[in-house]
Formats: structure tokens, C-alpha cells, sequence
């Protein structure tokens, strides 16, 4: 499962999202689809997300998001998934999605060096 939204950060400094986590998945990551040799490729993003002091991060299909793995259960349309986030100084927030369908964008990603096919073991 893929989350995205519109992170805002309104304090007075940027803001790094380094991890997450969430009861229905086995592991959640913080990635990116970058590209790489003329492919696309989605893979971890080093460094984590940074939402900047009063501005906002888009979290989208084909760019920066989180995906859930490994999910423990279906998730059906409509109902409520709740993650924690964590930031680079070790604070955490809840956050709350509903679960929406997605066809997807028809990416067509490559598997990063070393690394499992892009959907593989994602729900």
C-alpha cells in the first residue's frame, strides 16, 4: 500500500520524516522513484523526507511516498489505517489515512541494484 498526501510542517524548522511504522504492515519505508541510467527507479530514500519550516512535501505515486509492506490484512476501501512517523530527533507522530482505491500510474519501475523487483512484497 502506498500513502500519499500533503505533509505541511508549520513550525519554525524543517522537519525530517526518518521512519515509520504501522500495525497492519510488517515494515513500512520511506521511498523515492528517482531517476537512474534513463530508468525510473523507486527505492529507500536516503536521508528520509524533509517537509521544509512553514512549507509542505508532497507525498505522490512516482515521486516521494511511504509504503506499507508486508501487510498483515487487506485493507478495505474506506476504512482508517493509522501510521506513527518518526522524525530525525527521535519525536513521533500519529498519523491517519483512509484507504482509497488506486489503479496506479502504470509506472513501470526498475528494481534498484541489489534490491527486491519494485512490487514485490507490496500491498
Amino acid at each position: 500500500m502506498l500513502l500519499v498526501a500533503v505533509l505541511t510542517n508549520a513550525g519554525h524548522h524543517d522537519a525530517r520524516i526518518v521512519a515509520a511504522r504501522s500495525d497492519v504492515a510488517g515494515r513500512v519505508e520511506v521511498h523515492e522513484v528517482a531517476a537512474d541510467a534513463g530508468t525510473r527507479t523507486m527505492r529507500p530514500k536516503e536521508g528520509g523526507l524533509v517537509i521544509p519550516a512553514g512549507g509542505s512535501h508532497a507525498l505522490a505515486p512516482g515521486g516521494d511516498h511511504l509504503m506499507l509492506m508486508d501487510l498483515k490484512e487487506p485493507l478495505l476501501t474506506g476504512s482508517e489505517v493509522t501510521l506513527t512517523v518518526e522524525f530525525d530527533d527521535g519525536s513521533t507522530l500519529p498519523v491517519t489515512a483512509q484507504v482509497r482505491d488506486f489503479a496506479g500510474a502504470n509506472e513501470d519501475y526498475e528494481p534498484s541494484a541489489g534490491g527486491p523487483a519494485p512490487h514485490h512484497d507490496h500491498g
